[in-house]
């Protein structure tokens, strides 16, 4: 028969073993829930696979290396709006500030948000690729049957000329795809009528 020490020891060890148990499941459900922001932010700061920096100012600098950049629009399941640019690509120079355009409209009858994943391909190029000014920075609302015209203001940082793995690579693929905006319901208009497109 165990002592009442050894019993004091074992109701112990047991609580502290639970005690343990609950603060590490507590820290991975914390950690679960941290780390898709905290990646999201790591690949912005470091342009990791394909995830485009932001920018506060243009290089001081423009190179004669020119690449060209491509434009890719998809729209995701469930937003109801169709989503295309309006150039399908671009020559610029490295450090250069250039401005592209897409258009969005809302093929629906109801009020519909919406919110732009982007990266650009190849990967390695997301270190390079900086945005100054994007719609994809905040959510976009278009009422039932609106258009946007909807614009991106980047550069690519010329010391992208001094990447050897990049030497041979002149072409860019910046790609958007809209989804739902999270937690965004359709709103239903009461009127029947069809709006005027706003552009």
């Amino acid at each position: 028969m165990p002592t009442n020490d050894k019993k004091r020891t074992l109701r112990f060890d047991f609580g502290l073993t639970a005690a343990l148990c609950v603060v590490f499941v507590a820290g991975m459900v914390g950690a679960t829930f941290a780390a898709a922001p905290l990646y999201r932010i790591f690949c912005q700061v470091t342009g990791y696979n394909g995830t485009v920096r932001q920018a506060s100012v243009a290089p001081a600098t423009v190179s004669e290396r020119t690449v060209t950049v491509l434009f890719d629009a998809n729209v995701g399941n469930g937003l109801g709006w169709s989503f295309r640019p309006l150039q399908r690509s671009v020559e610029v120079k490295l450090g250069a500030v250039a401005h592209a355009t897409f258009r969005a409209e809302n093929r629906t009858d109801w009020t519909v948000t919406g919110t732009a994943a982007y990266n650009v391909a190849p990967d390695d190029v997301g270190a390079y690729f900086n945005k100054l000014d994007c719609f994809c920075f905040t959510e976009q609302t278009l009422k039932p049957h609106e258009s946007a015209d909807l614009g991106v203001t980047f550069f690519v940082d010329p010391s992208y000329a001094k990447n050897v793995d990049l030497a041979t690579t002149s072409t860019i693929t910046l790609s958007y795809t809209f989804f739902p905006a999270p937690e965004a319901a359709p709103k239903p208009v009461a009127s029947a009528g069809t709006p005027a497109k706003a552009l």
